[in-house]
């Protein structure tokens, strides 16, 4: 990189300075301050039950001081969290950090022998668990350092009436377990916590990657690491209110929910509103009843909000920003989004191992199926796979990335740690994996994975590239682009493809076909399309296109 001015500056978010202070403190003390300020403002909405910061806060240090004195929690231990979105999850995660633990999240969506493996590696002494997660934790009790459980019931914080859809997990009745320990009953010890003592050089939270290679990994993340893409969203999109709302419908054990939808809204004094599980229908209901106006997404999540028939019937009409990642925003979808509330989609990207964001779009001046701009303090760049030689503009290479939000290696692997950062022009940078271009004006642009690649007769196929094309036409909701194995081609595209409404039963795999013939480079285009009734998806709302491949490979080694 040349020592010029980066040319994305020219589109800088307004009054916002390119390298910003960090504070030197722990999340957990951001709590205290919007508790301090706003005591008896909602922290936490859930099916129209309000809980005030001052409850929050409370909650928290009875928690943590259940932690330390009962589990004998001390400073850097780990500390699991298995639970869907809701109250606890948001109490057990600031309690984890007020006992000076880190926090281990867990997918709820994770089988038991998943959630061994993360409990196992981390070396977590106790976790907060949902009670409809407990079977898969049943045989995990007293197995390697895990030896407290304690038990959260949704239902214990739907303390209003609420003409809401509750799920029937989040509204059963509390039950007991043997080994456990009910959430209220570690709260009736009224335990206090010792004084904070962890700092920003100290653990604060271990997500784990999606394990795209081998088992999944943890990335460790310091107080410091995680208070700079925190600072960086309070300032990115103009400055936080005390009075905005929040919706949160990411699940908040992934990094994007977590700073978007969490910690970012603590820090700032916001309201939360709480969503469990993905649904539509109450999600309407909820922007409309709470003038909701930032919202955090995924392109699927946006995609099935705007197919659905209802929307009409709800005023969203208070969101003021809605932004995400996860995958490339189909252009056809941004546009419908845009003609209906007048707001751009601000698409960016970030990973496990950079605690969201590495890149946002500039409000004033955002990009569409694009990832934005290297956030303040934050060197990216594009270089060669295989010879890490810097590339230009309109050329494709992996994104490597040099930033406080950096994490600092991978837990118990100092070898992929050491594999996963190079260093260029004095600097450390991350490898990240994914294959990206530049263009002029130093935007960055999503290719694919840099193992996600179709060789159709010699040409490079990017999937991503098809998918969003693809969702241009009109009978299609949703698509996933695999290679399929091909006698002539060596490899060929195939579709997997989610129709819309008015379209099943009545489209053909053929005319999809033609259709993509003529919108697509004779390389580019799917020879083969099939229709199912949804894509499989991860905890995070990512559609999982690797078992989509795998079941196509196992499909023709069947065949041969």
């Amino acid at each position: 990189m040349s020592a010029r001015q980066p040319p994305h500056y020219r589109f800088w978010p307004k009054n916002l300075p390119h390298d910003i202070s960090r504070p030197r403190t722990s999340l957990s003390y951001n709590l205290d301050v919007s508790a301090a300020r706003y005591p008896d403002k909602t922290a936490l909405l859930f099916y129209d039950t309000h809980i005030s910061y001052a409850e929050l806060r409370d909650t928290v240090d009875q928690l943590a001081g259940y932690l330390q004195q009962n589990c004998g929690i001390k400073r850097g231990d780990r500390v699991a969290v298995y639970m869907q979105n809701s109250p606890q999850f948001i109490m057990a995660y600031y309690a984890i950090l007020r006992a000076d633990a880190m926090v281990v999240p867990i997918n709820a969506m994770l089988t038991a022998e998943e959630v061994r493996h993360l409990v196992t590696d981390s070396g977590a002494r106790a976790i907060f668990a949902a009670q409809d997660l407990l079977p898969r934790l049943a045989e995990l009790q007293g197995e390697g350092t895990l030896s407290h459980v304690i038990v959260a019931t949704y239902a214990d914080y739907l303390r209003a009436p609420t003409d809401l859809a509750v799920p029937d997990f989040v509204s059963a009745a509390r039950i007991s377990a043997p080994g456990t320990v009910t959430w209220e009953d570690a709260l009736g010890t009224g335990r206090t916590p010792a004084s904070a003592q962890a700092g920003p050089d100290d653990l604060c939270v271990m997500p784990y990657t999606s394990g795209t290679t081998g088992l999944p990994k943890g990335c460790i993340h310091t107080h410091a690491t995680v208070m700079h893409t925190l600072m960086v969203q309070t300032q990115w999109y103009g400055g936080l209110c005390a009075d905005q709302v929040a919706l949160c419908t990411l699940p908040l054990f992934h990094v994007t929910a977590m700073q978007s939808s969490m910690n970012t809204p603590i820090y700032g004094g916001l309201t939360i509103v709480v969503l469990p599980r993905w649904d539509r229908d109450v999600a309407g209901m909820l922007i409309a009843r709470y003038k909701v106006n930032n919202w955090s997404n995924i392109t699927t999540m946006l995609v099935d909000f705007l197919a659905n028939p209802k929307l009409v019937d709800y005023d969203i009409s208070s969101l003021s920003r809605v932004s995400g990642g996860g995958a490339s925003m189909p252009d056809a979808v941004a546009k419908k989004f845009k003609e209906l509330t007048g707001l751009d989609y601000l698409e960016g990207y970030g990973l496990s191992e950079t605690i969201a964001p590495s890149h946002i779009n500039p409000p004033e001046h955002p990009k569409r199926q694009c990832l934005g701009i290297p956030i303040c303090n934050t060197d990216s760049r594009i270089v060669h796979p295989d010879t890490l030689e810097e590339l230009p503009p309109g050329e494709v290479g992996e994104i490597i990335t040099s930033g406080p939000g950096v994490f600092k290696g991978y837990w118990n692997d100092e070898a992929k740690t050491r594999e996963s950062f190079i260093e260029l022009d004095g600097k450390t940078f991350f490898r990240t994996g994914d294959l990206a271009r530049i263009d002029e004006d130093g935007y960055f642009f999503m290719v694919d994975r840099l193992k996600r690649m179709i060789n159709a007769s010699g040409f490079k196929v990017w999937p991503a590239e098809i998918e969003a094309m693809l969702y241009a036409h009109p009978d299609i909701q949703e698509a996933c682009v695999i290679a399929s194995s091909d006698a002539h081609r060596g490899e060929t595209v195939k579709a997997y493809v989610v129709l819309r409404a008015h379209a099943r039963g009545k489209a053909r795999a053929e005319d999809i076909v033609a259709w993509s013939r003529e919108h697509m480079a004779a390389y580019k285009y799917p020879r083969i399309v099939e229709f199912v009734d949804a894509l499989p998806k991860s905890g995070t709302g990512k559609v999982q296109w690797r078992l989509l491949q795998e079941k196509e490979n196992a499909r023709t080694a069947k065949a041969a």
